[in-house]
């Protein structure tokens, strides 16, 4: 029978898709597509980084030494330039570095899937990572303009569109690669070339008023001399690091939790999809609803304390499952899942306290000078995370390395509620007029 005509509702996964829209659909013109850009840059990369390892050494037969060298330029060319990236936005506007980046990112990817020299690869390489460094900031101080008042709700739709480029990437790229490396290489620069043209086209300029006069390196130098000077800007960049430590945990601890509690390969391999995909596919499904219920229920700072003790608690799960392989496996994948609810919980606010106590003033710089920061931490707490873990393989010793995360979390969690009673987390007010639309 005909459902129009038996009273059939929607189910709630269609009901839920169509409000999904609706929100969607009520943002202005430049936030939907920064939505849609983010969605792309994370559908291009995550086709292609995850399998540059195993192309590096098993197809180019590079040393172990040499792929760990080029991932770490590449990374370190990111999180090392975010400061400079989002001086460049506040100075020249957020469209050019949008439009930059993902310019520079389409070079770097057809570099790394044509070439095969050291050389070359390492510039291909730093290339995709300075192209992150200049886009990142200025999506966000992009996104956070637009929206205004709406801040909160359009860092959520944001994250939605960020996690669903995650979670589809890797499987087209898995698909493409099966076929050719080059392919997908070439595939994902392809991608960031139709963004570079679609908001070359589309987006509208966008700048920070105030930025801009005099020299280059004397506006980055006094952008930078702004930022670090904001004291509960840089308290609360200190307090936020050690959560971006923990959340990297999906990418180093937890897929070795599984890998010790493994019986082979394919089933290691099969629990790390299954912790990704199914994180992923929580925030696409659920961050608008968990930001809404939070706003409800607490204030910004409360929500942000709540999702950094969410955090903490995700690790004591694989610190109670001792050394038995299959709880091993089954805790690391709970661990995952908690870890995905509490950035649900804590990022959309995390991203508006950072404009709030920019005072809307150089916002893609405070951005910049946020993840670099975040970025250095995530760097030195890989190496005693990895020391801690090599030392400890299991028994106690293993669990004294999770608590260890969670100890991290909480210290992250009184120190945001700490700044908080102290009115340090307030939006500040800056003299100069914040933003505007225009370029130069």
């Amino acid at each position: 029978m005909d459902p129009l005509h038996t009273g059939h509702r929607p189910d709630r996964g269609q009901r839920l898709m169509g409000q999904r829209w609706v929100q969607f659909r009520s943002f202005g013109r430049p936030a939907k597509l920064l939505m849609i850009n983010q969605f792309g840059i994370n559908l291009g990369f995550y086709m292609l980084m995850p399998y540059l390892a195993n192309h590096l050494s098993a197809k180019l037969l590079l040393a172990s030494w040499l792929v760990g060298l080029i991932l770490g330029v590449r990374n370190f060319s990111q999180q090392g330039m975010f400061a400079v990236g989002g001086s460049l936005a506040d100075r020249w506007g957020y469209k050019p570095m949008i439009l930059a980046g993902c310019g520079l990112r389409t070079v770097g990817f057809v570099l790394l899937g044509l070439v095969d020299s050291v050389p070359a690869l390492i510039a291909g390489a730093a290339a995709t990572g300075v192209a992150g460094a200049l886009f990142n900031p200025a999506v966000r101080a992009y996104l956070a303009a637009d929206a205004g008042p709406r801040r909160v709700e359009a860092f959520a739709a944001f994250n939605v569109f960020y996690q669903a480029g995650i979670l589809l990437g890797p499987v087209v790229g898995l698909a493409l690669t099966t076929v050719d490396f080059r392919l997908t290489c070439l595939s994902a620069a392809a991608v960031f070339a139709v963004l570079t043209v679609v908001q070359w086209r589309a987006l509208p300029p966008r700048r920070t008023v105030g930025a801009g006069d005099g020299g280059v390196v004397a506006d980055v130098t006094r952008s930078w001399r702004q930022v670090l000077s904001n004291r509960s800007f840089m308290l609360f960049t200190a307090a936020m690091a050690g959560s971006y430590v923990l959340s990297f945990q999906v990418y180093l601890a937890l897929p070795l939790a599984i890998r010790r509690g493994s019986a082979d390969p394919a089933e290691e391999s099969a629990a790390v999809a299954v912790m990704f995909a199914a994180s992923g596919l929580l925030s696409v499904l659920a961050q608008m609803k968990v930001t809404a219920w939070c706003r409800q229920r607490w204030t910004p700072p409360q929500s942000l304390v709540r999702g950094l003790a969410l955090l903490a608690a995700a690790f004591a799960v694989p610190a109670t499952a001792g050394s038995w392989p299959p709880g091993l496996v089954a805790s690391a994948v709970t661990a995952g899942l908690l870890i995905a609810v509490a950035t649900m919980i804590a990022y959309p606010f995390e991203m508006d306290t950072i404009v709030a106590l920019s005072g809307g003033h150089r916002v893609a710089t405070h951005y910049g000078v946020y993840q670099t920061v975040c970025g250095a931490a995530i760097a030195i707490g890989n190496l005693v995370a990895g020391a801690a873990f090599d030392a400890g393989r299991g028994g106690a010793a293993a669990a004294v390395s999770w608590l260890g995360f969670v100890v991290v979390g909480v210290a992250c969690a009184v120190a945001v509620r700490q700044l908080s009673r102290r009115g340090l987390l307030e939006a500040r007010t800056v003299e100069e007029p914040a933003l505007a639309a225009g370029s130069r």
